[in-house]
C-alpha cells in the first residue's frame, strides 16, 4: 500500500522541493495551501496521479478534520516564517504557527507520523561562543522563534513525532525566497553590486533546501529509530559569520562591494554555532555546500527581471 503524506503549506519554499522528492519516491502526496503569496509552483505535478492539491487554510478545522485522518505521515510546513513577517501580524503568526499545529496534533492518531519543521532560531542565544546541541535550552528572542518552540513542545508531547530544527535554508526553489541570508547576499551581489553588513561577526548555520527535503524523506523511511526527538538540521562546514558568507559570495561575484555598517541592527539576532551530530549519528548528513548554493542561485537569478519574491 502506498504511503500517504499530507504536507500543509506544501506550495511554499521548502514544500515545493519536498513535494518533488516525495513524488519521485512514489509517495501519494496531498498538499494543503492557501497560496498566500500567489504562487503557482505546482502546475508541473498535476499530471501525476499520486498528487492532490487542496486549496484551503490550515486554520480551518473542517478541512483538517477531513484531511489529517487520511494521512500516514503529516509534515506541517504551513507557517509565517521569519521574525519580520511574524511581527507584521502577531495574531496570524500565533494562529498559523502554533494553534493550527495544536489542532493537527489533536486530530491525528498515535499511529500517524508527524515530522515538524522547527527552526534553530529557537536557541535564541546571542553569543557566538555558544555551541548549540539539542540539549541547549530553547530561549527564543522573537515571536517567530517563540511560536515554533511552542509548536515543537506540542508535537513532541505525542507519540510518533520528530522535530527538525532547521538551520537557515538556502538554494533555488520554484517558490523562491530572496530574503533568506545566502539567497539575499547572492541576489544583492549580482543585482546591486553592494551589500551593507550589520553585525558582521554574528554566526549562523546553513542548509540547502534540497538537503532539508532529503532529510524528511530519510526520516519517513527510518522513523522508528528517530521518533521522539528533536534534531538539528544543518551543514557542519557552514557555521559561518555574516562576513565570512559575504566574502564567500564575493569569490563568485568579484564586483561585490561590502560595506560594514557601524550603525544598525539585524532584526534576527541569531548568533551561535550549531552541532548536527545527533542527525549524523541517526544516519543522515547534509551534503550540498554553500558554494553549490551560490552557484545555483547565480544561475537562477539570471532568470529574474522584476521580482516579487521577497517575503517582506
Amino acid at each position: 500500500m502506498t504511503t500517504k503524506v499530507l504536507v500543509t503549506g506544501g506550495a511554499g519554499y521548502i514544500g515545493s522541493i519536498l513535494t518533488e522528492h516525495l513524488l519521485q519516491e512514489g509517495y501519494e502526496v496531498t498538499i494543503l495551501d492557501n497560496l498566500l503569496f500567489g504562487q503557482q509552483t505546482h502546475f508541473h505535478f498535476c499530471a501525476n496521479p499520486k498528487y492532490n492539491f487542496v486549496f484551503g487554510d490550515v486554520r480551518d478545522e473542517a478541512i483538517l478534520n477531513k484531511l489529517v485522518p487520511q494521512a500516514d505521515v503529516i509534515i506541517p510546513l504551513a507557517a509565517l516564517v521569519g521574525a519580520p513577517l511574524c511581527d507584521q501580524d502577531p495574531w496570524m503568526a500565533k494562529a498559523v504557527n502554533f494553534d493550527a499545529i495544536k489542532q493537527i496534533n489533536k486530530i491525528r492518531s498515535k499511529d500517524q507520523y508527524m515530522i515538524y519543521p522547527m527552526t534553530n532560531s529557537g536557541y535564541g542565544t546571542q553569543t557566538g561562543e555558544v555551541f548549540c546541541t539539542e540539549e541547549t535550552p530553547l530561549e527564543p528572542i522573537s515571536l517567530y522563534g517563540s511560536t515554533k518552540v511552542q509548536g515543537e513542545e506540542e508535537v513532541l508531547s505525542k507519540e510518533n513525532s520528530v522535530s527538525f530544527r532547521l538551520a537557515t535554508v538556502f538554494g533555488i526553489s520554484p517558490r523562491l525566497r530572496i530574503d533568506l541570508l545566502v539567497n539575499y547576499f547572492t541576489y544583492m551581489a549580482l543585482k546591486e553590486g553592494t551589500l551593507v553588513l550589520f553585525e558582521k561577526d554574528f554566526k549562523r548555520n546553513f542548509v540547502h533546501v534540497r538537503d532539508v527535503a532529503d532529510c524528511m524523506l530519510y526520516c519517513i523511511k527510518n522513523f522508528s529509530s528517530m521518533a521522539g526527538k528533536p534534531y538539528n538540521v544543518g551543514l557542519d562546514e557552514a557555521n559561518m559569520s555574516k562576513e565570512e558568507l559575504a566574502l564567500r559570495v564575493k569569490e563568485y561575484i568579484p564586483k561585490l562591494y561590502i560595506h560594514h555598517a557601524e550603525v544598525g541592527t539585524d532584526p534576527d539576532k541569531r548568533n551561535y554555532v550549531v552541532s548536527n551530530q545527533r542527525l549524523r549519528e541517526a544516519g543522515f548528513e547534509a551534503s550540498r555546500s554553500i558554494d553549490d548554493g551560490i552557484q545555483e542561485l547565480i544561475k537562477g537569478y539570471q532568470m529574474l527581471r522584476r521580482s516579487g519574491l521577497k517575503n517582506v
